[in-house]
């Protein structure tokens, strides 16, 4: 089998294994702000073990909730009111719930019987048994103070039945199976009574008592670190991923500044989706260690079984450490990968509440190249930049940096230097501008493509950005279709195109300004700062610098009386050429492109090497 046919293998496999509809679990579409969850209740593959894909074992404290029923006993065909609420005083909310009837000589199988619902805009059927609508959950994420169903039992109904219920509070907070007293038939005597099993996910971690250390990076394991050759015992900014072969299995070692997780994933390609991902998230005091997976780019759905050994963890000054082992290879878990394979590594961390994580604060740390987990020591490097949005930013910058900048210059100041020469059959500075100006069309319109070809759509997460590019490129395509429909230089309109074509052309280049500086400190390409906002400010400055030159030059001139043009209506404003004149307009052109290209290569160099 191929190498990508096993990957689609693997990836149908944990589509069909995955416990998708865990309760309360939470999707994607992250926001900067808030996290957007799929709390809608549909978790019928929760059914049979009730319990929620969280990651998160239940809670060990007394529950504070009760199920209680109308009836002791009963008969086939009865409705049995069945009450889900707060057992403390004044009663506790729950945000989602699941609640099942079993045979209570049997417990731990499928639930039996249907249920009918008394508050549909709070609570749902679902489908978990033989029978339809036997099993109710939530259908939103608000408080409830209680929840009352009925059940209608079957005709093939066992002796004994139980309710039961599993609650969540919050995120990290929950109870599974939660019990109700047993009802019994009547004039059925009982059979024994089996305790029922919460089967809460448990995976028992040390603590660390020290730091990771550098030391052995490239000899003795495998390292990952942002910024470059950092040590995460000396600095606590350290982005810091190690992993180790041991016998069967490979030890990985996880550090980074984080407020609530700090993850990586192994990814076949570049791009987020269909990855093995392991989760370091900070629960209170605690920091809980699981595995994940991620299918598109949505939120990572944790395994709700631990392949996880010797997990060991640590906080200190808002530093989140965790080790862990895993064998190489887990043939029981689909979803986990082999770890004798080449892999792009992602390190990627961000804010919790409450056990539950939100989207990363900063583009995740991309490893350049594949690595084999289990193979030789190595000292990667990596970029949180994908190189498309590399190449967006570089397109971008060369046309408004250099290209367009030139190019109007060139057409404000320089249409009477060369006047007896041409080029192309036309003269020299119109070509030089015509040329210029439609390198921009051209570069604008392939970077605009490029990160739509990366989100594959619409971010929302730009902010203002990506509707500055968007105007950009509406009033860049709109200049040249202007040029082409523009009237004879000795036609009466002819003043109205100057100055649109001036104003349309300004007012881009105003737009396309503000966009670069907010791009500079877009997740996905982020300069360093402030440097790189020095430097995009130095180039404004140094533009308007240029201009203010020129016109003070051809003022003076003017004001001298010399060989000034006449056409005074063009929005151009006057021009002069006397030879003393373009000497100074040569030099200031010749050391304005030197100045650009200083301005563009510090920036360049800030994205492909910084």
């Amino acid at each position: 089998m191929s190498g990508a046919a096993a990957r689609r293998l693997r990836t149908l496999h944990c589509k069909m294994h995955l416990d998708l509809a865990s309760l309360l679990l939470v999707a994607a579409a992250l926001s900067l702000h808030s996290v957007a969850a799929y709390s809608n209740g549909k978790v019928t593959e929760s059914c049979k073990s009730m319990k929620p894909g969280h990651g998160h074992a239940s809670s060990r404290k007394p529950s504070p909730y009760s199920i209680t029923v109308d009836k002791e006993k009963f008969n086939p065909g009865d409705r049995i009111t069945v009450t889900l609420s707060g057992s403390s005083s004044g009663g506790k909310s729950f945000k989602g719930f699941l609640i099942e009837a079993r045979d209570a000589s049997h417990p731990n199988d499928h639930a039996i019987g249907s249920f009918t619902l008394l508050n549909p805009h709070d609570s749902q059927l679902l489908n978990c048994g033989t029978s339809e609508g036997s099993a109710v959950s939530h259908t939103h994420k608000s408080g409830k103070l209680e929840m009352q169903v009925v059940w209608n039992a079957p005709s093939d109904s066992p002796p004994a039945v139980q309710f039961l219920a599993t609650v969540v509070e919050h995120y990290d907070t929950y109870w599974v199976k939660i019990p109700s007293p047993v009802i019994t038939q009547n004039n059925v005597s009982p059979p024994p009574i089996l305790p029922t099993t919460t089967n809460g996910q448990t995976v028992p971690s040390t603590h660390l008592t020290e730091p990771f250390s550098a030391e052995g990076c490239g000899r003795i394991k495998s390292c990952l670190r942002d910024p470059v050759g950092c040590d995460p015992q000396t600095d606590p900014k350290c982005y810091f991923l190690s992993f180790a072969k041991k016998d069967v299995s490979v030890v990985f070692e996880l550090s980074g500044p984080a407020e609530g997780y700090a993850s990586f994933a192994l990814s076949y390609d570049k791009w987020m989706g269909n990855d093995d991902v392991y989760l370091c998230v900070r629960s209170r005091d605690n920091v809980v260690i699981n595995s994940a997976y991620v299918l598109g780019r949505t939120h990572p759905e944790v395994s709700s079984e631990s392949s996880l050994m010797d997990t060991a963890w640590r906080l200190s000054d808002g530093v989140i450490q965790c080790k862990f082992r895993r064998n190489i290879h887990i043939p029981t878990e689909n979803c986990r990968f082999n770890l004798d394979e080449s892999y792009y590594i992602f390190l990627a961390s961000g804010k919790a509440e409450n056990g539950l994580i939100h989207r990363h604060h900063q583009q995740p740390l991309i490893s350049s190249g594949k690595k084999t987990i289990s193979g030789p020591p190595e000292d990667l490097i990596g970029s949180r930049s994908p190189l498309i949005i590399k190449t967006h930013g570089t397109l971008m910058l060369i046309a408004w940096i250099t290209t367009v900048s030139i190019g109007v210059i060139i057409a404000r100041f320089y249409k009477p230097m060369w006047p007896g020469s041409t080029l192309f059959g036309e003269k020299i500075w119109f070509q030089v501008h015509r040329i210029l100006m439609a390198s921009t069309v051209l570069l604008t319109c392939i970077a605009f493509i490029l990160p739509f070809a990366y989100r594959g759509g619409w971010s929302k997460k730009a902010g203002a950005h990506p509707f500055l590019g968007c105007t950009v490129l509406a009033l860049t395509i709109l200049q040249p279709l202007m040029a082409i429909l523009r009237p004879h230089p000795d036609s009466l309109r002819r003043y109205i195109f100057n100055w649109m074509h001036w104003g349309t052309g300004t007012v881009a280049r105003i737009i396309a300004v503000a966009a670069m500086f907010l791009g500079a400190h877009q997740q996905a390409l982020v300069l360093p700062s402030p440097s790189s906002t020095l430097v995009l400010s130095g180039f404004v400055v140094w533009d308007v610098a240029a201009h203010l030159l020129l016109e003070l030059h051809n003022y003076h001139l003017f004001r001298k009386g010399k060989n000034a043009t006449d056409d005074e209506q063009e929005i151009l404003n006057s021009y002069v050429h006397v030879p003393e004149g373009n000497l100074f307009k040569k030099v200031v052109l010749t050391i304005y492109i030197c100045g650009n290209a200083g301005f563009l290569i510090a920036l360049l160099t800030d994205i492909y090497f910084v």
